[in-house]
């Protein structure tokens, strides 16, 4: 059954392919994935790898974690799921500011 690895710590200039061929090295990669900031494209500095077998992905974490790939130490650990999010609020403004609920700060003079 694959198993899906978090990698922490990556540099900005890890790609998708160079984590693949790097853990490939551990086994059968099933999938690797730098996660990008959704405006500018640019690496958030994490990822994750999905290996094969339970085995592999063992091995991955043993041959991987605290090493260094593309000039950075990067941490290599068991994926946890995602945590459960709450309803989102939608639309609208939020009230708030420094006077609304009696702040200590002066009104403007506007």
């Amino acid at each position: 059954m694959a198993k899906k690895l978090y990698v922490g710590g990556l540099s900005y200039d890890t790609t998708d392919d160079g984590m693949r061929d790097a853990f490939a090295q551990a086994g059968s990669v099933t999938s690797a994935a730098v996660v990008t900031d959704k405006f500018s494209g640019r690496s958030r500095g994490f990822g994750f790898v999905e290996m094969a077998t339970d085995e592999e992905a063992t091995a991955a974490i043993d041959m991987w974690n605290g090493k260094e790939l593309d000039g950075r130490t990067i941490t290599v650990s068991e994926a946890r799921p995602p945590k459960e999010r709450g309803e989102r609020r939608s639309g609208g403004f939020r009230s708030g500011g420094y006077n609304d609920r009696g702040g200590d700060r002066p009104r403007s003079n506007w």
